[in-house]
């Protein structure tokens, strides 16, 4: 006999038969019509050159070829089981990896401290490392393993290949010193303006939004610090008479740092989403999985959606 003639589903029929020694019960057990089952039968008397099983009183007898074949039949089965067809699993708990993520402003700020909380109680043997990469790098990296997720604003991941789920919707605020001598608890068109404005650019994806959003609205901002990451902003705002606009959710975590109040920019103000985004090579990895189940939780605790976060792979893209 050739191994390219012998059928899985062959031995499953083999097993099925010496497990009950009945042609009928051992259909029921492997999900077969009693016909197809004695069909399998014939199929191995042919391959084996054996009756294999015979009738008798005591039901579906095994021969002595039979009896041979029952222990290495059972031990094949059980291998595929155990290391083809079982689904591998991710012990947190146990678990000693990295995960990288490539992070927006908003993720490292708001979100990183109550990931790293999180996994110091459920996964201790876990770290997280981030890196910033422009998008064609980002892409490629993902691809390639380097970096397990992206988390924020990256519009340029939309795309085929690559998997997206909403974590929260949010908008921008202004921030202020909070006894900044000018600016009360509003602001007006006019202060927005006139007032000295600090900006965070060029790494800033969601600062590159609001200066877009400004020149279609065609307001100018009078500009006198340009920074180039959000580190410095409490200390800048909450000592001086600058005013900054930011991602909400940044600006809500420097008023619990400093001396600053948020404040509702007078403009027009859009929604956008932030998503967490992998690529189709690790949709079913389960230590991914896993991750994402993780930062969608802890995402929804602090700022639910008002629906059911949806996963979308290619089509259709939700921009």
């Amino acid at each position: 006999m050739n191994i390219k003639d012998i059928d899985l589903n062959l031995l499953k029929v083999f097993d099925a038969i010496q497990t009950t020694k009945s042609v009928s019960e051992g259909a029921a057990l492997i999900g077969l019509s009693q016909p197809a089952m004695s069909f399998a039968l014939s199929k191995l008397r042919r391959q084996f050159n054996d009756q294999l099983f015979v009738r008798t009183a005591k039901g579906m007898t095994p021969t002595a070829r039979a009896m041979e074949l029952a222990d290495p039949v059972s031990r094949i089965l059980e291998t595929v089981n155990r290391e083809l067809l079982q689904e591998a699993e991710f012990d947190p708990a146990r678990a000693e990896r990295t995960f990288t993520f490539s992070m927006s402003d908003i993720g490292e700020m708001v979100f990183l401290p109550k990931l790293l909380k999180r996994l110091l109680q459920v996964a201790p043997g876990v770290s997280i490392k981030t890196l910033v990469m422009p998008p064609a790098r980002l892409e490629r990296a993902m691809e390639e393993g380097e970096v397990d997720l992206a988390l924020g604003y990256f519009p340029d991941l939309v795309k085929n290949g690559f998997y997206q789920q909403r974590l929260f919707r949010h908008n921008f605020a202004t921030i202020a010193r909070a006894d900044h001598p000018v600016i009360g608890d509003s602001l007006s068109l006019e202060q927005f303006i006139e007032a000295p404005h600090a900006i965070v650019t060029p790494q800033a994806r969601s600062q590159e939004i609001f200066h877009r959003m400004l020149a279609k609205q065609g307001i100018k901002r009078n500009i006198v610090l340009t920074i180039p990451h959000f580190m410095s902003v409490p200390f800048i705002v909450s000592t001086s008479d600058l005013i900054v606009t930011l991602p909400r959710a940044v600006g809500t975590s420097f008023a619990q740092l400093a001396n600053i109040k948020v404040l509702e920019p007078p403009l027009e103000n859009p929604v956008f989403v932030l998503k967490q985004h992998w690529h189709g090579r690790f949709h079913k990895d389960p230590a991914n999985r896993w991750m994402r189940s993780l930062i969608y939780e802890l995402f929804h605790e602090e700022f639910p959606l008002e629906d059911d976060s949806e996963i979308s792979s290619p089509e259709p893209w939700e921009l």
